[in-house]
């Protein structure tokens, strides 16, 4: 195993704890990236490569026909094969967290349409469910069995918020331990059946499963409700018969208690179990070997690498499988006083000696060949960290230059700011005011200046005029500046009215004239 440091990072602030790495025809590409896309990437998803120790990032896109993909952070993520001869697959991705901490229960299916060395273009479809549909979750697994000429997919495990008849105004955004049910999804069919499985009595989060034909082994994970790391090692055997399906548990020795470790596949039989936690403040440093053989498990602890004092020392640590035996590990950047980045990047290479000199060499996230990975779900640091970082760069070939300070500040925009003096909206406290509102506060744009969101709580909006307001192409105004804009507003200009002279009206003069006189005008007239 051997440890490579990624010197700099460009628009490193992208990459934070929950994202996701997929692999396609050897690349690799990053899903789930912090906060909302940009103009310069709206699809969230980019390409990464290494050249000279520096991981670059350029956009990917989307067909016109795929559907809306937002950037997710902790979802379930597997391969899904077309057949067995076939070297094309599939991602599915379902659940995770949105950039606004709202908790995802749709299922999705990305593939790989093109690829040229100026553009990558997916296609995304969301799957319509239903049944026993699984609840919005992150934290979870998904993988797919095949038994008896069928393929179904399995998820298992993660977290929700508490539901609504139970939650409490302190406790209304917390998140519990989802039941401990077994959901199968049949893709063909859309339809998904929960099972009840005895053996599995407490809920796990953040924990590893690796799949094998029918059988799935699940290992390790964090259970809220007793605060403990699973030390049991779960085999769920799936059979497919033309009726209905059989789920099976059985607790096997030799499990390992971790939560949060990363997975990645070295052989067609052998996977590498790196990182995670033992404890609330201790991470896991040991490595070890996951053997799979025919319908049996082998678990070994193997040579670590040699992990630098800042990885020993930092408190926490995050990442992801890049496919083909190779790790993207994140650290913060608090125990490098000398550098100001936020977080730094190792990648993790486990494969054997006679692929290290390969390995190193290529400069390149993963390799070039179109070896099928294995079904396995890795997963990333715990929810409870989060960082942030400005960007430095967004270096992309034959693309505009990404600015961020051409972009919108999402920690100003966010729900849960403080939007004015008398803000009395928190976090932790806060409960639903309006019918309309389920998780998070209703905001309306104040348009004085370049504009700001605000509470409409805070601003004394009764539900009618917020509807109104969100209605009508109306500008608003908040409480702090409504008379400001009262005491800069020009009044219109009145056009004065034009008062048209009147005309005199001619008076009508009357002659009298005598008998003598008259005739003497006659005479002129004739």
């Amino acid at each position: 195993m051997s440890l490579q440091v990624v010197s700099a990072v460009s628009n490193s602030s992208l990459l934070q704890p929950g994202f996701s790495l997929l692999n396609f025809d050897g690349h690799t590409f990053l899903f789930g990236q912090k906060g909302w896309p940009k103009r310069s990437c709206p699809t969230g998803v980019f390409l990464l490569d290494i050249k000279e120790n520096e991981l670059k990032m350029k956009p990917a896109f989307f067909s016109n026909d795929s559907c809306y993909l937002p950037p997710l952070r902790y979802p379930a993520l597997c391969t899904l094969r077309g057949n067995a001869e076939s070297d094309e697959y599939q991602y599915i991705i379902h659940g995770g967290k949105t950039p606004n901490n709202d908790l995802s229960n749709k299922i999705y299916v990305m593939s790989l349409i093109s690829k040229n060395s100026k553009k990558t273009t997916f296609q995304c479809i969301e799957k319509d469910l239903g049944g026993d549909v699984p609840e919005a979750r992150y934290g979870h697994t998904i993988n797919i069995v095949h038994s008896q000429g069928k393929s179904m997919s399995v998820i298992f495990g993660g977290r929700s918020y508490t539901p609504l008849a139970k939650r409490t105004t302190e406790k209304w955004n917390s998140v519990v331990d989802c039941l401990p049910s077994v959901f199968l999804v049949d893709f063909e069919f859309g339809c998904c059946t929960s099972y009840i499985i005895p053996e599995l009595q407490d809920g796990l989060a953040f924990h590893v499963s690796v799949a094998r034909n029918d059988t799935i082994y699940i290992l390790g994970g964090h259970s809220l409700q007793n605060n403990t790391r699973s030390p049991s090692l779960y085999k769920l055997k799936v059979d497919l018969p033309l009726g209905s399906p059989a789920v099976t548990c059985t607790i096997l020795p030799g499990g390992i208690s971790v939560s949060s470790a990363i997975v990645t596949q070295t052989s067609d039989t052998e996977f590498v179990l790196v990182g995670g936690y033992q404890s609330d403040n201790q991470k896991r440093l040991i490595c070890n070997t996951i053997l799979l053989e025919d319908s049996n498990i082998q678990i070994v602890e193997r040579e670590s690498p040699d992990w630098t004092p800042d990885i020993k020392h930092c408190r926490m640590w995050f990442g992801s499988d890049m496919g083909k035996g190779s790790i993207l590990l994140g650290i913060p950047g608090a125990s490098k006083q000398l550098i100001s980045d936020a977080y730094y990047f190792y990648i993790l290479r486990c494969k054997g000696e006679e692929d290290k000199e390969e390995e190193l060499t290529a400069q390149i996230c993963s390799e070039t060949s179109t070896e099928d990975p294995r079904d396995y779900t890795p997963f990333e640091d715990s929810e409870e960290f989060c960082f942030s970082v400005e960007a430095n760069r967004f270096d992309v070939d034959n693309t505009d230059t990404y600015n961020e300070d051409d972009e919108e500040d999402e920690s100003e925009t966010g729900y849960w700011i403080t939007c004015s003096a008398s803000c009395n909206i928190d976090n932790n406290t806060w409960v639903p005011f309006y019918s309309t509102e389920l998780n998070k506060p209703a905001m309306i744009l104040c348009s004085s200046g370049a504009g700001h969101w605000v509470h409409a709580q805070c601003m004394d909006l009764s539900e009618t005029m917020l509807l109104h307001l969100s209605e009508a192409n109306i500008k608003y105004f908040c409480n702090e500046h409504v008379d400001l804009k009262k005491g800069l507003q020009t009044p219109k200009k009145v056009v004065p009215l034009k008062n048209q002279p009147m005309k005199p009206l001619r008076k009508k003069t009357t002659m009298k004239l005598t008998s003598p006189a008259k005739k003497s005008f006659l005479r002129r007239l004739f």
